[in-house]
């Protein structure tokens, strides 16, 4: 894990895509870019997504600020606080179902719902529940040439 200090620092040199590449348990690889902008610490690196490719449905929220919180430290104070203490791991929670890559690595024999929910997984509005097996999230220019 790189840390959200040091993404924060990358992405403020220019514009940046975020990849996410996901593999479920089958062995099946999906993949989803965004645009995106990180805030600093005094926003708790709220995250700003406008996706822009991928073979698998979106299960973040677009044009949302969505602020990075932990289990001891909310970074929403409303309604999703208990989503890092439930889930596990932090994360840009919007919801605590949509999504989870920095959850407690979970295999699908583990017993129970509430279990499964704290590992990685991926969960579109519609569509189906992807517990995840690896996760990759990385960041790349948008303009190369301008990167020598």
């Amino acid at each position: 894990w790189l840390g959200l200090k040091k993404i924060y620092s990358i992405s403020q040199q220019g514009h940046y895509l975020l990849r996410m590449e996901l593999q479920d348990w089958r062995g099946n690889r999906r993949h989803i870019e965004y645009s995106f902008s990180l805030g600093g610490p005094s926003t708790n690196f709220t995250l700003q997504l406008a996706r822009m490719s991928g073979s698998i449905p979106n299960a973040l929220p677009e044009h949302a600020q969505l602020r990075f919180s932990t289990a001891d430290r909310a970074g929403d104070t409303a309604s999703h606080a208990s989503c890092p203490q439930s889930h596990l791991g932090g994360w840009w929670h919007s919801e605590c179902e949509e999504t989870n890559l920095n959850g407690k690595y979970v295999t699908p024999r583990s017993r129970g719902r509430l279990e499964r929910g704290k590992g990685l997984y991926w969960k579109p509005k519609k569509g189906r529940y992807y517990l995840l097996k690896s996760t990759k999230m990385m960041i790349h220019p948008t303009d190369l040439k301008s990167f020598h």
